[in-house]
């Protein structure tokens, strides 16, 4: 009876020390399900902040709280952007009449009075020239003195100007404005409308909407806080698709493959696959991180791995550890941004 179990000790020590060697020395060889790998999830966060520095009027949505795309989630006052825009509207409104009178040119009323004042300037320049040959002939009878035949000369210069002040007149209302006139009109139009279409954007910048269907994580400022860029009202999670960092040790690098089909699974939920594909590849060997609790990996050069994976309930956290799973078999697909 001794000698039987010494030959059944035998055998089994000779089993165990043939496996050790087995799988010291092929660990290649020994792997022949399919591949599992040990990592994280891993949650896109967006930071939301206004763009100009304003009070804040409302926030709309507490931490933990899922918004839709489009959803608002905070106002800031605009009592003085709006005051601001009203008076812009009307400087607008002003410059377009400036430039519709411009193009249309002179009424036919104002060219008939440019025609009354030149007649009128003509009337008078015809009279001081009378005034004035008279008193040149009187001058020469000595019945005045040179003084006075002076003042009549000076009248009637007075009187020839002014008469070509109004013909002058009368041909620029019959002309109308000078093209540069209008454009330089026109042109002073578009700055005013090009400011006003930035207060309009600031006003519509005054509202903070979620750029995607996410998760509230952090509530930063409440109303009557000042906001500026530099202070995120918001910090949103996107719920899908989340990615699992892993890392695959180099050996089993040729393995994956961008786009491959793989399964995650929490601890929590181990009946329950987080389908995914594979998203990244690093291109850098390192070290294992600390993270990965494989002891067979740890002292390996790993890749880092990213499977982006679905999660329409929103169950994965921030951290959590999980199980990636590839099926050996299935050939590579090639994915999109959602998925299909």
């Amino acid at each position: 009876m001794r000698k039987v179990v010494i030959i059944i000790l035998a055998v089994v020590l000779l089993g165990g020390g043939g496996y050790w060697a087995y799988r010291v020395f092929c660990p290649e060889c020994a792997d022949t399900g399919p591949l599992v790998l040990y990592g994280n999830v891993d949650i896109r966060q967006v930071n939301l902040a206004f763009k100009d520095s304003e009070r804040i009027r409302d926030v709309l949505v507490e931490e933990g709280d899922e918004v839709e795309g489009g959803q608002k989630l905070a106002q800031l006052k605009t009592q003085r952007l709006e005051s601001q825009i009203k008076a812009l509207q009307a400087g607008v409104e002003a410059q377009k009449y400036v430039v519709i009178q411009l193009e249309n040119g002179s009424r036919p009323e104002e060219i008939q009075q440019a025609l009354a004042e030149e007649r009128q300037a003509l009337a008078e320049r015809n009279l001081t020239k009378r005034t004035f040959d008279r008193q040149s002939r009187l001058l020469k009878s000595g019945a005045n003195s040179p003084q006075d035949r002076d003042d009549a000369l000076a009248q009637y210069d007075v009187a020839k100007a002014k008469y070509q002040v109004a013909v002058q007149n009368r041909i620029l209302m019959e002309k109308g404005a000078r093209w540069e006139e209008i454009a330089s009109a026109k042109a002073s139009l578009n700055k005013l409308e090009a400011d006003l279409d930035v207060l309009k954007v600031q006003l519509a910048e005054s509202a903070l909407y979620a750029p995607t269907k996410a998760v509230v994580r952090s509530r930063n400022l409440e109303p009557g806080d000042m906001a500026s860029p530099q202070s995120p009202v918001f910090t949103l999670g996107i719920m899908d698709p989340k990615w699992v960092r892993t890392y695959v040790p180099e050996n089993k690098l040729g393995l994956i493959k961008p786009g491959m089909r793989g399964y995650a699974v929490a601890d929590s939920w181990p009946d329950k696959r987080f389908e995914g594909w594979v998203g990244f590849i690093s291109s850098t060997a390192e070290f294992t991180p600390r993270s990965v609790e494989t002891p067979e990996l740890r002292t390996s050069l790993v890749y880092e791995v990213r499977l982006n994976v679905h999660d329409p309930e929103n169950v994965l956290r921030l951290g959590m550890p999980v199980t990636v799973r590839f099926d050996s078999e299935a050939a590579p697909a090639a994915q999109t941004a959602d998925g299909n």
